[in-house]
């Protein structure tokens, strides 16, 4: 079965996975705040995700069938879930607990620039000369966030864990272009979340379950914890990497990549408006978000296109898989 593209519904999609992924990142620091540990909400969306999307699953054709996986699948399921889905997203929530939101975000959002740079280098793929100016323009963006000509105030370990963040989702864009080539999507993720979940479970018992659930029940800028989890696992995570999917069916992955760089703008914004202060970026920071934008803009598009494929092993190109998986 065909399908009509229809640009203008693809960039709607895009822009509000946009805004659901960037509202997340308020939303997750309001629960941080409310006493839950890292590790608990890495637990509580991938879990929660999980449930949702094999629900859907068993309820979109074909059914069951989908979720079927044979053994040489399995290294590559547990490596995408394991990086991707468990620690991209500790790795984010430890940067927002740590720096304003809107840094964590384009530290983590470097990751773009690291897959074409493993295109070039890894891949041996031929790229643009514009790539190099990316990669320029973004590493002075981000010594402007961080201001390094005068005191670093930025928190060492936010600024590590976003840097980290990025490294893993950049190794999450390059499984996942191999994963959607052998699986649908929908299964893909499912069994991603999936597990996510169970290294989340490990992670509790090895720790001791540090931190209670008594959070659960209290509130946060006024909101219920728990109806802030429930936004996390929806309408953070399952809802816009559906959208960001769909949209792929009607736009280039390269322009859904673009388009969903206003991610860190609304963020810092919905974070500063809800959050307060702590949360506003100065004007060399803002100058600095612009620059790294800029430059993941020029590396997403430095890429050459290569011939179709022949055969059905040739693994997708790694900008085929964009959804972030926070």
């Amino acid at each position: 079965m065909t399908t009509t593209r229809r640009p203008t519904l693809g960039v709607l999609m895009v822009l509000s996975s946009g805004v659901l992924f960037a509202v997340n990142g308020t939303v997750s620091k309001l629960v941080l705040r409310a006493g839950i540990e890292v590790p608990q909400l890495a637990l509580i969306r991938a879990a929660g995700a999980f449930v949702g999307l094999l629900v859907l699953s068993l309820v979109l054709r074909p059914g069951a069938r989908r979720l079927r996986v044979t053994v040489g699948q399995l290294p590559m399921l547990i490596a995408y879930g394991l990086a991707g889905f468990f620690l991209v997203p500790m790795l984010y929530f430890v940067a927002i607990s740590r720096v304003p939101v809107g840094i964590a975000l384009l530290f983590e959002y470097t990751a773009p620039l690291l897959v074409a740079l493993w295109a070039r280098f890894g891949e041996r793929q031929r790229v643009r000369p514009r790539l190099w100016a990316g990669l320029a323009l973004s590493l002075t963006g981000l010594a402007c966030v961080a201001e390094v000509w005068g005191e670093f105030t930025l928190d060492g370990i936010g600024v590590l864990a976003g840097l980290g963040a990025a490294v893993l989702l950049a190794g999450y864009y390059i499984l996942g272009a191999r994963g959607v080539r052998e699986r649908d999507t929908l299964s893909l993720t499912t069994w991603a979340f999936g597990t996510a979940a169970v290294a989340g479970l490990l992670t509790r018992a090895v720790t001791d379950g540090v931190g209670g659930w008594e959070p659960l029940g209290a509130t946060s800028g006024g909101i219920p914890v728990a109806l802030l989890c429930g936004y996390v696992i929806l309408l953070g995570s399952i809802a816009p990497y559906l959208l960001v999917a769909a949209a792929l069916r009607h736009l280039p992955a390269t322009s859904v990549g673009i388009l969903g760089m206003v991610e860190p703008v609304i963020a810092a914004a919905v974070a500063w408006m809800v959050l307060g202060a702590g949360e506003a970026l100065n004007a060399a920071q803002l100058a600095g978000g612009m620059l790294v934008l800029t430059g993941v803009a020029l590396a997403e598009t430095a890429r050459i296109a290569e011939p179709p494929a022949t055969t059905p092993d040739t693994p997708a190109p790694a900008s085929d898989v964009l959804a972030a998986p926070r």
